[in-house]
């Protein structure tokens, strides 16, 4: 029999701080699954002033204190299952070296990686290895007093509740459906409906928007709809309501982290971000978000809310997430260079100049150290941000666009010896070009697609982002990719001395239109379509472009040796296309034509050839690698003296269990029924 395992018994390689030698650094630590778990540093920590370093800290523990929200958006019965799985990694007392243990072990990962039971980026539900009659052994050899039951509850009706979620595929199988054909709400098992369906969703949210508002709040962004009794509610996220238990706890620390601010502007974003939060009002939410746009000359900076909207089909509601960050000063020049010339980039952009914006306001750019991620961005983070999301705060405050500097380069590092470039590349002038830039250009066109992309064009009066619906993320993501295209080959680029030649951009569009058409269908499961919304964005562009291209052989797809390759023939004319379909996107969103969007991801962004399809994952599978990375964070300790704390301390655990355990440990703040 196995003894009872506790968090430090999955300490298995305890954590490290590493030398001044960074090649000495493990960035990769385990793969399971389609997903391997990385780390990343936080360079420049030990330099900040003790001020900055105990503003991380707080900061970072309010990232972490909104965890068990973002499990239950994603799912309604999460959170219990969460609570089981961890009851039985820490207290099983059978044989913990059977195969069967390992495949729950491997259900256990992916579930505390996707944050929940619906995988991070198809949101399709993954069931689990082993059988359900294994499962019920797993319960009844772990602790029974550690399983969240219901009051006057028995295991059993746990049991009954969570084993069809888990193990039944036709019980709530999607997180979110984007099939317009169907009711989207209703075959959403995302948890931010409840009794309603899709028309009743619009309608109450109609009677609530003023179509004349020029300052419209995003209505039902930070609450959950609900019809009980024959009535719909909102229950709002905020103190003392929905979630309120780990709201109470990031305003916490929020408070903490107030008493150690750069200067003044920051000190006032913080306090509209505690007054939201404890309110839950959204014109307080605008509020916060204007101040936050204002503070541009903080050291420090952070990212905590109900932010994105992807997981909702409707574009409505918004998942919590949270990301601490400090200025990278080396790099953030070539985002300083961008944003100074942002009314350049907007007046020569090939669209319409009704779209247009006359006057850019408030631009700021920066390449960031991301020291703690939290919430819907771990583990798996996104490369690059551009908020806020509120069109006429960014058309009248501006934006801040941030690059993720330590995080794409942990991603390179673990890349470097992957031979997948080798593998994949159509020959050895593109493996050497993309060699040679690949990693500046690929840094240059998330600047561009973050810091202008997002932040370019204007709506016509009275559109809104709901108007597209479903289609809205997939949109928005094409027009900021097309934007970054179009512009990483243009000779201002070279000019700004962003770009050393023209030729090194061809590096992007190589790696670009190859992942959009061949090598992004490693995530995809035979038989299915493409759901995720920037993968949908990356293959509408690329088909597009083919497709539109066959006549000049712009874009060649062709077989050697039984393998599929891509050549890209006329790079000029590619940039061309890209202009042509950049003005059609930005001409959709700012009219909120849904029925021509609709045509352009259904036609080209959603259907996958599934011969090719199985091709892709065989030769990639081959490598041994894993489609899907996420990172452990970094941990922080204060160091003291007399009762005085003198220094905090960073260290880079390497182990993705021991890490998960200690945040349901200590992160646990909500009940497990809301």
């Amino acid at each position: 029999m196995a003894a009872v395992l506790t968090i430090n018994d999955c300490n298995l390689h305890n954590t490290e701080v590493p030398g001044k030698n960074e090649d000495t650094f493990q960035y990769y630590t385990e793969k399971f699954a389609d997903i391997k778990i990385l780390r990343y540093q936080v360079p420049g920590f030990e330099d900040l002033s003790l001020r900055q370093k105990k503003l991380i800290y707080h900061l970072s523990q309010a990232a972490l204190a909104g965890r068990d929200i973002v499990y239950d958006q994603n799912g309604r019965y999460n959170l219990a299952i969460l609570r089981t799985l961890e009851n039985i990694v820490l207290t099983y007392t059978g044989d913990r070296s059977t195969e069967e243990f390992e495949k729950f072990m491997v259900y256990t990962k992916c579930f505390w990686f996707s944050n929940g039971i619906y995988h991070h980026y198809s949101s399709d539900k993954f069931l689990p290895n082993f059988s359900k009659e294994f499962f019920d052994f797993l319960v009844k050899q772990s602790d029974p007093n550690g399983f969240p039951l219901e009051e006057e509850k028995e295991i059993n009706d746990l049991m009954q509740i969570i084993v069809p979620v888990m193990f039944n595929p036709e019980v709530m199988p999607k997180k979110v459906s984007q099939d317009p054909s169907n009711d989207m709400v209703l075959n959403s098992a995302g948890n931010f409906y409840e009794g309603v369906n899709e028309k009743e969703v619009e309608d109450y949210y109609k009677k609530l928007k003023n179509p004349v508002d020029k300052y419209p709040v995003s209505y039902g962004l930070n609450s959950k709809l609900v019809k009980k009794d024959g009535e719909i509610i909102e229950k709002v996220y905020k103190s003392g309501g929905m979630y309120g238990a780990a709201i109470d706890e990031i305003v916490k620390h929020l408070i903490l982290a107030k008493e150690f601010t750069d200067n003044e502007q920051q000190n006032a974003t913080i306090l509209s971000l505690i007054s939201y939060y404890k309110t839950g009002n959204l014109k307080k939410w605008d509020e916060y978000n204007m101040e936050w746009v204002k503070d541009t000359s903080s050291h420090v900076d952070f990212v905590n809310g109900f932010v994105e909207v992807y997981d909702d089909p409707l574009a409505i509601k918004a998942t919590w997430e949270s990301i601490v960050n400090f200025k990278d000063i080396e790099a953030i020049h070539r985002t300083e260079l961008l944003s100074s010339n942002a009314q350049w980039f907007e007046n020569n952009a090939p669209i319409d100049d009704m779209f247009k914006k006359s006057e850019v306001k408030g631009v700021s750019a920066k390449v960031i150290t991301v020291a703690q991620l939290g919430g819907a961005c771990h583990p798996a983070t996104p490369i690059g941000i551009n908020l806020p999301n509120s069109d006429w705060i960014r058309k009248e405050y501006g934006s801040k666009s941030v690059t993720i500097d330590n995080i794409t380069y942990a991603y390179e590092r673990v890349s470097l010896k992957s031979g997948f470039l080798e593998e994949f590349a159509v020959d050895q002038a593109e493996i050497d070009i993309i060699r040679k830039y690949g990693y500046l250009m690929s840094a240059i066109h998330t600047d561009l697609h973050e810091c202008l992309g997002h932040g370019s064009g204007q709506m016509n009066y009275g559109v809104t982002a709901e108007m597209l619906k479903s289609y809205h993320s997939t949109l928005e993501e094409t027009r900021a990719d097309l934007f970054a295209l179009y512009y990483i080959m243009d000779k201002k680029m070279v000019e700004l001395g962003l770009v050393p030649t023209l030729d090194a951009a061809k590096a992007e569009y190589s790696e670009y239109i190859r992942n959009g058409l061949l090598t992004q269908l490693v995530r995809v499961e035979p038989g299915k379509n493409l759901e995720e919304s920037h993968m949908r964005n990356r293959q509408l562009i690329s088909k597009w472009c083919f497709e539109n291209g066959k006549v000049d052989n712009v874009i060649e797809k062709f077989k050697r040796d039984g393998k599929t390759y891509i050549r890209i023939n006329d790079y000029d004319k590619l940039r061309e296309l890209i202009a042509k379909l950049l003005k059609e996107v930005q001409r959709i969103k700012s009219e909120g034509d849904y029925e021509a969007g609709k045509v352009l991801v259904e036609n080209y962004g959603v259907a996958v050839d599934q011969e090719l399809l199985l091709e892709i994952r065989e030769r990639y599978y081959k490598l041994n690698l894993a489609p899907y990375s996420g990172f452990i964070n970094p941990e922080y300790e204060f160091v003291t003296k007399d009762g005085e704390v003198i220094d905090v301390i960073v260290s880079y655990p390497v182990d993705f269990t021991r890490q998960m355990l200690e945040y349901g440990k200590k992160y646990s703040f909500l009940p497990t029924y809301n």
